[in-house]
């Protein structure tokens, strides 16, 4: 990655640029959705942008879209087959697999994923596995065939890692985590804040989890962080969830990765007055390039038509 744009200025906007791609169920795994856009700098002519395709029946798989780094609306390739699959019958990410975070340590790509599983009592349980790939991104194995990250007592639910660092010999992660549910209009919404944990080889994490953001007000839920570190700060993007129905981003600051400054009011980027992106806004994914930063985001359904992006004005 070259480059790079401080987004730590209070003034900072962010310009949308356009839809780019939603599948057009020409293929059975993939019908509709590209949840949770994660941009990967493959190489200096490939941004590879992983996602999570659904099936007819909202079955998710993780799948890519190549990008030009240059011009994101530029699309290269769209991967046929998943680069990561539903697990086994009966396993933790046998009802679909969505990104995590993709990073390059040392000769290796280690995608962490979250992995649903259907269960009789609640609505799903949610956990993070592991996988590394052997063709530079084109597909992945799972490292187990458990989840690295499962349930304990304080999260027993959801254990989604979002954001993956590794920094200074340590493997550092940003991740949703909650044990509760939220009834609205008699549906079960899941409850889940952002916690943070460490691990020395990425694979055997301490078991518990410091609470780096939490709910607000009438908020229920906020997850999906998305953490850089940029210069002698860290900047986090995510995204919140409220009883109203609102499902939107925020942005927080921190000068360790532990203790975080909400700061919401800075984000820079809302909901379009129509359109594909009009109700909600979510999943807000930013890489630098050559002095540009981009961000890759989800709009409404959490992000049922696909995924577009921004770049921020400096």
């Amino acid at each position: 990655m070259a480059g790079g744009t401080s987004d730590q200025s209070p003034g900072r906007k962010w310009m949308k640029k356009g839809f780019i791609y939603g599948p057009d169920g020409s293929l059975a795994w993939a019908r509709h959705s590209a949840l949770t856009p994660t941009p990967f700098l493959l190489s200096e002519s490939v941004l590879r942008v992983y996602a999570g395709f659904r099936d007819e029946r909202g079955v998710s798989r993780i799948g890519y879209v190549d990008v030009s780094p240059e011009d994101p609306s530029v699309v290269l390739g769209v991967s046929k087959e998943p680069a990561l699959d539903v697990g086994e019958p009966g396993t933790f990410d046998d009802n679909g697999v969505i990104l995590g975070d993709v990073l390059r340590v040392r000769d290796r790509l280690l995608m962490y994923y979250v992995g649903f599983q259907k269960v009789e009592q609640v609505k799903f349980l949610a956990f993070t596995g592991l996988a590394v790939s052997d063709d530079q991104g084109g597909s992945f194995r799972r490292v187990s065939r458990t989840p690295v990250l499962d349930r304990t007592d304080s999260e027993l639910y959801i254990r989604a890692a979002h954001s993956v660092i590794h920094e200074n010999g340590m493997f550092r992660v940003w991740m949703a985590g909650g044990s509760g549910w939220e009834w609205i209009g008699g549906k079960p919404f899941p409850r889940y804040d952002i916690r943070y944990l460490e691990s020395e080889d990425g694979i055997h994490f301490n078991r518990e989890a410091q609470l780096s953001l939490g709910c607000q007000g009438d908020e229920y839920r906020i997850g999906r962080p998305r953490v850089r570190r940029l210069g002698t700060r860290y900047s986090m993007y995510y995204t919140w969830g409220d009883t109203h129905g609102r499902y939107l981003p925020g942005y927080a600051e921190s000068t360790d990765g532990l203790a975080w400054v909400r700061k919401d009011e800075h984000v820079g980027i809302g909901p379009s007055s129509e359109g594909w992106d009009s109700v909600h806004l979510c999943y807000p994914a930013p890489l630098e390039y050559r002095g540009k930063t981009y961000m890759f985001y989800n709009g409404n359904d959490m992000g049922r038509a696909g995924f577009g992006y921004a770049v921020l004005e400096t």
